[in-house]
């Protein structure tokens, strides 16, 4: 284990790229260390290796499968203590620029202009020390059900996170993916309480992807939605899954899904047109997606398992910057989504070290 993580470090002090991975419950760690520095991009979806897209689908950006040495090895348990504080430093002019975001988001929807919208915000914290190996390893600890990574590209940067949410699970012509929405803050209650909200905010979730999938699918299987807790935060989802038609591609499937309405909105177009005008800031990389692109460890068949990125952070010297959105709803209050935007921080500031204010 040493061995394997001092390789990384090393391969990341040399300015190389590599992507370090855990899947939901996996037993096994995956990282791909480019032999190169190219910035390798992906083009129709036919590559193999392990693809980083940004919202906009701009960048998609691949570690290529035959430019890479792919080592796994076996999970050991690592005890973290988690870091806990209830002073954050919350700027209060933050939470009113997000709050007034809200407001007129919430304003559009009245005004019909499109069902939902999930607005972001972005956090910048200075941090006291950084590792990322440590960093990784307490995600992995804190979180086994999500996709947790750590990916570095010296003309991309450093970007590290534990996402909840599949993008797609593609076999051959059979595919599995979810629909994920919903966010509740985890208490000692055993029963979870959904608000109409949230349920509605989840049918719409839902109703979207089955409806884009059967464009291009024979066969579309929904299954009823449960809730399920990543970390101290629980979520509705539904799993969907089903047979895509002989003549669709990868390429076609992964259009229709992305951006899902749990990262962006429903209408679609006109949700992402309103995140650009809007959020007075770029994405990036947040809620895009990642994974394995036609790349298995599993026998000859072509697989690709890929992530919405969500809760996750990108390493900028002695900062992390922060993002998390909340979906917005004509029933939504812009205090409650602001609280919520606070508690999914909580998910990456749990492994942080970060820099007391003066």
């Amino acid at each position: 284990m040493n061995n394997f993580f001092s390789k990384i470090k090393l391969h990341k002090a040399q300015n190389l790229p590599f992507v370090l991975y855990s899947k939901p419950n996996s037993k096994n760690l995956i990282v791909f260390l480019q032999q190169n520095d190219t910035l390798y991009k992906v083009s129709n979806y036919s590559e193999k290796g392990f693809v980083f897209a940004s919202f906009d689908e701009k960048q998609l950006i691949l570690i290529p499968k035959n430019a890479s040495e792919i080592i796994s090895i076996d999970k050991e348990i690592i005890e973290f203590s988690s870091i806990e504080t209830d002073d954050w430093n919350f700027n209060s002019e933050e939470k009113k620029d997000y709050e007034d975001l809200v407001v007129k988001g919430i304003k559009a929807i009245k005004n019909d202009e499109f069902k939902k919208v999930v607005l972001s915000r972005s956090e910048i914290v200075d941090l006291a020390e950084f590792d990322f190996i440590a960093t990784f390893q307490h995600l992995v600890q804190l979180y086994p059900t999500t996709f947790t990574y750590c990916f570095f590209h010296p003309k991309i940067g450093l970007w590290i996170g534990a996402t909840p949410e599949q993008l797609l699970k593609a076999k051959g012509n059979v595919f599995e993916t979810t629909a994920l929405a919903g966010t509740q803050k985890a208490n000692l209650e055993t029963e979870i309480r959904w608000e109409q909200k949230e349920k509605d905010e989840q049918q719409y979730v839902t109703d979207f992807i089955v409806k884009r999938l059967r464009e291009v699918a024979n066969s579309v299987v929904v299954t009823e939605p449960y809730s399920i807790k990543a970390g101290a935060i629980w979520h509705i989802k539904t799993d969907i899954s089903g047979v895509l038609n002989d003549n669709s591609t990868l390429e076609e499937v992964i259009d229709t899904l992305h951006p899902t309405p749990a990262v962006c909105g429903l209408p679609k177009k006109k949700a992402k047109a309103f995140i650009l005008e809007n959020e007075n800031y770029d994405r990036t990389f947040y809620t895009g997606f990642l994974g394995e692109l036609n790349s298995s460890f599993s026998g000859n068949e072509i697989n690709s398992d890929l992530f919405v990125n969500l809760r996750s952070m990108q390493i900028r010297e002695n900062k992390a910057v922060l993002y998390m959105g909340c979906g917005i709803t004509k029933e939504s209050i812009p205090e409650k989504e602001w609280e919520e935007s606070v508690n999914k921080s909580m998910t990456m500031k749990r492994v942080l070290r970060i820099k007391n204010k003066e």
